[in-house]
């Protein structure tokens, strides 16, 4: 099997997109908000992070980091998010998935695709492209209008700091494309 290698910077910003199995549309659900929520501050209180900006989809969600000084192991915070959610989500999933052989034999549970896109943010023009897709995907994906009616979305915590009119991420924005990100 050939190794799957990233582009990996110490204390690096990165934009990540991380898919559901099968595109399972649960994510934005109580109780998977809730799931991941806790996952997500367990493992920043081992291993932390700052969450730039952040957008949960029904079937996939968009996020950018940045790692302290120092740390470049995003992956190893993935596979702990995602085995945390896995853990305390999967007793509440309907038992009728069906799963490839392959996830069978690695004991996987059909929650998460196995791997996640993810982008090193060059500079700050480039993480500004970034934070405005993340912003802006609900409108793309036909979920709302405009981006302040998405209520899972940090878009919110930017109109307060005044990056953003409330406004802003309408319809003519559904055309932007982030390539690979999705």
């Amino acid at each position: 099997m050939s190794e799957y290698r990233r582009w990996q910077i110490a204390g690096g910003t990165y934009f990540f997109t991380v898919v559901t199995y099968g595109r399972q549309r649960f994510l934005t659900d109580t109780l998977s908000r809730q799931c991941l929520r806790t996952a997500l501050r367990r493992v920043r209180s081992r291993l932390p992070f700052k969450v730039i900006a952040v957008v949960l989809l029904p079937d996939h969600l968009h996020t950018v980091w940045e790692l302290p000084r120092g740390d470049a192991g995003y992956g190893t915070r993935w596979r702990q998010i995602k085995t945390l959610f896995t853990s305390s989500y999967q007793p509440h999933m309907a038992a009728t998935r069906r799963l490839s052989m392959s996830r069978k034999k690695r004991n996987e549970q059909g929650v998460w695709q196995r791997r996640f896109y993810e982008h090193t943010c060059r500079d700050e023009q480039d993480l500004k492209r970034c934070v405005d897709y993340i912003h802006a995907n609900p409108v793309k994906h036909e979920l709302v209008t405009q981006a302040c009616d998405w209520p899972w979305s940090s878009f919110h915590r930017y109109v307060r700091l005044g990056e953003y009119e409330n406004d802003w991420g309408g319809t003519e924005l559904a055309g932007d494309s982030f390539p690979g990100a999705e």
